[in-house]
Order: C-alpha cells, then sequence, then structure tokens
C-alpha cells in the first residue's frame, strides 16, 4: 500500500515535524525504530524498548537526532512506502523521473537450527533421539540498504545520535571518512557517549568492476545547533543497480562478525524475511480482514520483549493526545490490564508459545510481586520491575511544542481495581484455550481474591489513570465482578479446594446488584461512567457484553449504546463513527485539555454492536460499517496509535497494541458472526 496521495511528494512541513501517522514500525524485540515516510529514522531506544533514546526527532526537531537517508532537499519525488510481504522489513520507495531507489530498513531475526541433543541416561535405553531448535546469534544491528532500481539518483545520508534523551555528550570519531570501492574495512565511524558506544559500518553492495563507475562513500562530521556532539553526514550518487548498506550497532572489541560484507547482509535480510513468514503462517485467522489482522499480529510481536515475554502498551514515550497539550505518557511498559486481551488474542490466533511466554511474565508477577497487604502493581517495566518514576524531560520541546514531555509513569502508584477483572479473565482464558493452571497459581488466585474482597467498595483511578478524586468508576465495579465471577468458574471447572467460595460468589452478586442500581442512571437510562459521576457518560462500559457481564440484548445495554453512538454535541460520545472515552469538558479527570477519540473503543464499540447483531440484525450492519470506516484511520500501513484527532490525524503513542488487540478481536468476532447470519 502506498502513502496517502496528500504527502507522496511533500516533505516536512513548516512546523519541522512530520504527522505521526507518516512513520512505519521496525524491530527486533529488543528495541525498535520509527522510520519516516521521508526515509529518516526519528525514534529509535538503544539497545532496549526503554533504555534512553539515541534518536528523538519526534519529540524535539533540533535536539532529538536522527538518521536520514533520502534524496537532496531541492529534488521532487514521490515516496512510497510498505512493508515487504508478510514481514516487518520496511521499504521506502523514492520515485522521480530521473530514477528509482528503494530503501530497506529491518533489525535482523535469527534463523533456528535443529540440534541433536546428546544422549543422557533416559534416552540412551531407546533409539529414538531428540533434536532441539537452537536459535542463532542475534544481531542487534540497525540496517539500512538501500539500491538504485532505475536510472541515477542522489542521496543524502546524515546521521546525528543524541544520547540519554538528548542529555548527554558524545565524541564522533571518522575511522574511515571515504570507503572507496574495493575496501574491505567495514567500520567506518564511532560514536561514544558514557553508557553507549556505537559504530556504523558501511559496504557497498553493488556496483561495477572499475571504480569509475562504483558509488564511493565519503563523511565528514558537522556540528547542529543545539546537539551535544557531532553528526556525520555523507553524499552518495548511485547509479542503476549500485547499493550501499548502513549498519549501526554496538561498538565492542570482539564481534563475531567483524567485518559487515555483502553476503553477511544478503544472508541476514533472507533469514530475517523467512522468519517473519514462518511466524506469521502460523496465524489461524482465514476471515474476510485477513490482511488487517496479519499486520495487527506483526506489530504485536514486534511490541513483545522477547527474554521476559512482556508486551509493551507501546514502543514510544510522549507522543500528543492533543496537539500543543499536557496529555503526554509513557508507555514503553507491560500493563495488567492488557493481560486478558493479550492472552485472549494470542491463543485464539494459533500462537501458544507467545502466550506462554507472556502468561509466565504475568504469572511470575502475580505470585511475587504483590505488596504486604496483598495489592497487585498495575504496571511492570519489560524486567518485571515495579519501581517507574515519572520525570519530565524540560529540555526537549515536545511534539510540535507539546511539553511536557514525560519518562516513566507516575499511574504505577495508582490504586485501579479493575486490573484485578482483567487479570482473573486471563487466566481463566488460559485455562480454557491454553494450559491447565498450576497449583501454586492457584494458590495466588486465591490469595489474590480474597484480598480483593477487602477492598471491592473503595474508590480507585480505573482503566483510564485519572488523575483527580478517586470515584467508584462503572468500569472498575464491573471488573471486580468479573474478577470473582472468573475465580468461581475456575475452581468448579478444575475442581479446585475454594475455601471462601461462599464469601466470593456473596460478594460477586452483590456487586452485580450495586452497579445496577448505583452505575445506571434512571434520568438518561443507561449506564454511567461512576456512582459519583451523575449522567456522565464513559465508552468503557462497552465492555460489558464483552466479558459476559451483562447481555448484549439487555435493553439497559442497548440504550447505553445507542446514546453512546451519538454526537457529543447530543450528549453522546461518537463523531464520523469514531469513539471518544468521555466528555473531557464535563470530566474532571485532573489533567486538562482535549484529546481525541480512541481507537480501541471504537474497536469495542464494533464488538458490542456485534454481538448484540447476533439477536437484531440491524446491529450487525452498523457493527460492519463503524468497523470499516475506523480502518479508514489507519496509516498507510495498517497501524493505529492510540486516539486519532477531530481532523482525521492520529494522536498518542504509537503503535498502540490495545488498538490492535481490540481491532483482532473485533474483526474475529464480526466474523464469526457475520458467517453464523449467513
Amino acid at each position: 500500500m502506498g502513502a496517502p496521495a496528500g504527502i507522496q511528494t511533500s516533505r516536512r512541513n513548516v512546523t519541522g515535524y512530520l504527522p505521526i501517522e507518516n512513520y512505519g514500525l521496525i524491530g527486533n524485540m529488543r528495541t525498535c525504530a520509527l522510520v519516516g515516510i521521508d526515509g529518516s529514522i526519528d525514534f529509535m531506544c538503544w539497545p532496549d524498548f526503554d533504555s534512553p533514546s539515541i534518536f528523538c526527532r519526534l519529540l524535539d526537531k533540533d535536539k532529538g537526532g536522527y538518521f536520514s537517508i533520502s534524496p537532496p532537499a531541492d529534488k521532487a519525488y514521490t515516496t512510497k512506502q510498505q512493508y515487504l510481504p508478510s514481514s516487518n522489513i520496511l521499504q521506502t520507495r523514492y520515485i522521480h523521473e530521473e530514477g528509482v531507489v528503494d530503501l530497506v530498513d529491518f533489525f535482523p531475526r535469527p534463523r533456528s537450527t535443529h540440534v541433536v541433543t546428546k544422549a543422557t541416561k533416559a534416552t540412551k535405553q531407546s533409539s529414538f533421539r531428540e533434536a532441539v531448535a537452537v536459535q542463532d546469534e542475534l544481531k542487534k544491528w540497525l540496517v539500512r540498504r538501500v539500491e538504485c532500481i532505475r536510472g541515477e539518483v542522489d542521496l543524502d545520508v546524515e546521521i546525528f545520535p543524541a544520547f540519554d534523551y538528548a542529555r548527554g555528550p558524545h565524541k564522533t570519531d571518522l575511522g574511515l571518512s571515504e570507503h572507496p570501492p574495493g575496501c574491505l574495512e567495514s567500520k567506518t565511524v564511532t560514536f561514544s557517549s558514557e553508557g553507549v558506544k556505537l559504530q556504523l559500518d558501511v559496504t557497498i553492495d553493488h556496483g561495477e568492476e572499475d571504480a569509475i563507475s562504483c558509488p564511493t562513500v565519503s563523511f565528514r562530521k558537522e556540528m547542529k545547533p543545539g546537539m551535544h556532539g557531532e553528526g556525520v553526514v555523507c553524499h552518495i550518487h548511485l547509479m542503476e543497480g549500485q547499493a550501499i548498506s548502513f549498519v549501526l550497532r554496538d561498538d565492542i572489541p570482539n564481534h563475531i562478525t567483524r567485518e559487515v560484507t555483502t553476503e553477511v547482509l544478503d544472508r541476514q535480510q533472507h533469514d530475517t524475511q523467512s522468519y517473519w513468514f514462518n511466524w506469521i503462517s502460523r496465524s489461524k485467522y482465514k476471515g474476510r480482514w485477513r490482511e488487517v489482522v496479519s499486520r495487527s499480529l506483526l506489530l504485536l510481536k514486534l511490541l513483545t520483549y522477547e527474554p521476559t515475554g512482556a508486551i509493551i502498551a507501546a514502543p514510544t514515550f510522549s507522543i500528543p493526545e492533543e496537539i500543543g497539550g499536557g496529555r503526554n505518557w509513557d508507555y514503553r511498559f507491560c500493563w495488567v490490564r492488557d493481560s486478558s486481551f493479550t492472552i485472549y488474542i494470542l491463543l485464539r490466533m494459533g500462537f501458544t508459545e507467545e502466550a506462554d511466554a507472556y502468561m509466565n511474565f504475568i504469572s511470575e508477577r502475580f505470585r511475587t510481586s504483590r505488596s504486604p497487604e496483598g495489592a497487585l502493581p498495575i504496571m511492570f517495566t519489560i524486567r518485571g520491575e515495579t519501581e517507574i518514576p515519572e520525570i519530565e524531560l524540560d529540555h526537549l520541546s515536545g511534539y510540535r511544542g507539546s511539553a511536557p514531555v514525560r519518562i516513566g509513569n507516575g499511574a504505577a502508584y495508582h490504586l485501579q481495581f479493575d486490573i484485578y477483572g482483567e487479570l482473573l479473565d486471563g487466566i481463566y482464558l488460559y485455562n480454557k484455550y491454553g494450559k491447565p493452571v498450576t497449583w501454586e497459581q492457584w494458590v495466588a488466585v486465591r490469595e489474590i481474591l480474597d484480598y480483593v474482597l477487602t477492598i471491592w467498595k473503595e474508590p480507585d483511578m480505573s482503566i483510564w489513570e485519572v488523575r483527580s478524586r478517586k470515584q467508584n468508576y462503572t468500569y472498575s465495579k464491573i471488573m471486580l465482578w468479573v474478577a470473582f465471577d472468573r475465580g468461581l468458574r475456575l475452581a468448579e471447572k478444575r475442581c479446585l479446594p475454594c475455601p471462601n467460595r461462599a464469601k466470593w460468589l456473596e460478594t460477586r452478586d452483590e456487586i452485580y446488584e450495586d452497579i445496577m442500581t448505583q452505575g445506571y442512571s434512571h434520568n438518561l437510562r443507561c449506564f454511567v461512567q461512576s456512582y459519583e459521576s451523575g449522567d456522565l457518560l464513559d465508552s468503557s462500559i462497552l465492555i460489558a457484553p464483552l466479558v459476559f457481564f451483562i447481555s448484549p440484548n439487555d435493553p439497559r445495554f442497548l440504550r447505553t449504546m445507542d446514546r453512546i453512538l451519538m454526537s457529543p454535541e447530543k450528549g453522546g460520545l461518537t463523531s464520523t463513527g469514531l469513539v471518544y472515552r468521555y466528555n473531557t469538558e464535563q470530566s474532571e479527570d485532573g489533567v486538562g485539555g482535549r484529546e481525541g477519540a480512541f481507537s480501541m473503543c471504537t474497536f469495542w464499540l464494533v464488538e458490542a454492536l456485534t454481538r448484540a447483531g447476533v439477536y437484531d440484525s440491524k446491529y450487525l450492519i452498523r457493527a460492519v460499517n463503524i468497523f470499516e470506516n475506523m480502518l479508514s484511520f489507519s496509516n498507510h500501513l495498517g497501524m493505529f496509535s492510540e486516539e486519532i484527532s477531530r481532523s482525521g490525524e492520529q494522536l498518542g503513542n504509537t503503535p498502540q497494541a490495545f488498538s490492535h488487540l481490540a481491532l483482532i478481536s473485533a474483526a474475529f468476532n464480526l466474523d464469526r458472526a457475520t458467517d453464523f447470519k449467513r
């Protein structure tokens, strides 16, 4: 899919920033990078997702740092950007009358080899020989390859790192300022800061034998105002068939692959293509939105931290929810809230290994990370840590002046009781579709629910992580009902001992009565945000039939859904087919400012309509229309950020896992419902 026509020939607008949706994501399940449609990497943390950034022009056009490969500024060209088939390898194509050049960006993924295990006392008793899959070395490289496929093309290469969130100084050394044809050494430039040292390797991949027609790479150092160290720039001229590769990696003395060659990169690219193709081929989804769902699954895989199995909410921080506003948060962490949605999607789509790894990560957390009273933290780092202090980076101006830029997340210390429902739902789903829960997990579940017995009547800050007063949020109460319901179901299905079964059952029923009495407005005749909010509407209520709290054809829920479908001007939360979380002008959330429509909530609406459509076909027709309408708001690569502005632009951290999880779930259930109707 090409870029939208309106931006194919445009450069950064007068603000100096690309629109948020004009990026593609590449990664290796350790870290990732956002590649702009103009060939500039404007965001990358190194070496892990939650490490300090080294390229961050997305959040400060002058200080943030970037790695750009693009035609000269005075050249008019058309840009097309797409992923290579069934992969996370990104191709950006520059097209103009004189020539065409492809820029291919990726982080390598290794291939696996089956190795026969050594015989043991147990295996010696049999003639059968076992083998295990052993993964080759993971090359922690950023690879950028340019190849001229028609005519002649000039390109400018600019590399300006900004270490430690653009706070740390660095030294730049040109080890090989000129890279002439036939040069066997690939290490060309080094960037050294206090904590990170990087090297740039260059290899000339193709060219004629004679030096006249073979491209030459000649770097020079340059200092930009506001930066804490020099960058390097070069101008290259490519003719048809010629190609050059640039590899950014750690500068260490004992590389397994000391010199980067064309053969090495060809093998890495092939192995990476094979890895992604083989991975997405395991998907069980064969429905009508297969391409969209496959892209969402591939993006979710990129958001996985492979060493622990954690899945981050988004790979970015402080991309604003309103241009010029202060709703800017760090999402490079793993929320307990995501657990049930993640486990459900991974298992239903056929990715059992990923579900096992994620469940092991979450299971370790809820067994070992609770407070002395029994409370569970709402979020963790990718390694399972709970200390996530929030810091404001005052030296960065923010995307298009949207300050402050924050790292860490103060919501880590919030009381958000809904997480117990999502956690228990995730455990229940894992037991149903994955592996049976273990005794240790069940003991932890009992302890958690016994703790929830003591706090369920208290107010909290709920799913939207408000920074004002705590309230009795209806969403949290629904999820607390889910917690007890899934605990009881689990005990019954597995015949597990449950000393407090009677108390759990009594509390579950009491919560239900409580919601139906206090979480429902007799004035609006629908469910509302909280017991204290009066007639304030909240789209999080759309979760109710999805977690089987209420039947989707219940008049109370149908009236709630119909009201949400009304425009904000008429008291609803839907505009242009997009759903807002709540009315920020009426709700005191402690943050202030406006925000865009919430991608996840729109997909929740689709799924709620789908479930109602089983009993009344008019809702199913609406579900399909709203789903198709929502898909039109993705970027040119099928990526969704957290929100969509009133002008149709994407807002917030991108890509967001919750948005894509909700998309997959909506597509999966919409397929099932429409097949059933046929």
